[in-house]
């Protein structure tokens, strides 16, 4: 018996029987032959991990576009906020931990520079519609790897694609990923709301305050425990009171942060930019990188010049954008 095998034995000795064990894996797009050390799970985790579109994610805004300071969230601290969360779900609840961090991880690797802005200004523009949660499992079936794909399983795949609202997830771990996400986006952009000047903790309405928590890990808490506490089976479930606080949280921010303010009026000049660059890629097509010049021989120009402008970092499009339409000092030595 190998250490993988090892690992198979102690997922069905010790998980719960609503896990998906990674021996019962519907396989990947193309077969491979298993790794005698980690589960297929584990290599889903790992093959992200080790993309190229992961480690962008560290230059991708969350909320407030391009900001100055060391302390606000990336795409990529938020993604590891939501994989921490969602293991600590999956362990208590004895649900693969493994998958479960493999979609954490894998969930937003197609998320656009500048944010939903910058989604939302491709799905104008793109006549296939863009939405990020399709783009995050084109990344990893297409994109990744020279245009060869990750070749990830099927589970996890799912999970990526199934993270945000819609269609649920086949998996009870994919759809711990699903809240994990909610959880996590709106506690850490409170907090980098409150950084910002944008808010203030006492502008939440008090009564939402009594049952989530005043500080950060008092609410995470609160909403962690009550999922895990009311789970009864596969059905994830929180106590309908922190349920009902959760939600009207949710509406708040949308209301007073994501919508308002500095936040909204940045977001205002995202379409006209991204709209730029399409323009100018669809004109020039010659001027993208030669592996997505390779992307529009095998789908269509549009296609191509969409994965490129959704796979930029804020600073890269910024740069692009520059070095396009602005014009440069020019140096006459007389």
């Amino acid at each position: 018996m190998n250490i993988r095998e090892q690992s198979e034995l102690i997922e069905r000795q010790t998980l719960s029987k609503y896990a998906c064990l990674s021996e019962n894996s519907k396989g990947r797009l193309q077969p491979e032959e298993k790794c005698p050390i980690r589960t297929e799970f584990q290599r889903d985790r790992d093959r992200i991990i080790h993309c190229k579109a992961f480690r962008r994610l560290k230059h991708k805004t969350q909320v407030f576009l391009s900001p100055v300071g060391d302390h606000y969230r990336t795409r990529l601290t938020h993604t590891l906020e939501v994989a921490q969360i969602a293991r600590t779900i999956a362990r208590a609840l004895r649900v693969n931990e493994d998958l479960t961090e493999a979609v954490a991880l894998g969930h937003d690797l197609g998320h656009t520079p500048f944010g939903h802005a910058g989604e939302s200004a491709l799905n104008e523009i793109f006549p296939d519609g863009f939405r990020h949660f399709e783009q995050s499992l084109r990344v990893v079936d297409v994109l990744e790897n020279d245009g060869e794909g990750l070749n990830l399983t099927y589970e996890t795949r799912n999970g990526i694609l199934c993270h945000t609202r819609g269609q649920e997830a086949d998996t009870v771990e994919g759809r711990i990923v699903k809240i994990a996400d909610r959880i996590a986006y709106i506690n850490h952009d409170i907090d980098d709301a409150v950084r910002a000047g944008v808010m203030e903790i006492s502008d939440i309405p008090k009564d939402i305050l009594e049952v989530l928590g005043y500080s950060h890990s008092q609410r995470i808490n609160t909403l962690v425990f009550s999922l895990i506490e009311n789970t009864i089976d596969e059905n994830l479930k929180m106590e309908n009171s922190v349920q009902n606080a959760f939600d009207r949280l949710h509406q708040f921010m949308f209301d007073e942060v994501y919508l308002k303010g500095h936040a909204k009026s940045e977001m205002q000049k995202i379409p006209e930019f991204i709209s730029a660059l399409y323009t100018y890629f669809m004109k020039n097509p010659d001027d993208m990188p030669k592996e997505i010049q390779d992307i529009a021989k095998r789908f269509s120009v549009e296609r191509a010049v969409c994965d490129y402008i959704a796979g930029m970092t804020d600073k890269y499009a910024v740069e692009k954008y520059e070095s396009i339409f602005v014009p440069h000092s020019w140096n006459i030595n007389i």
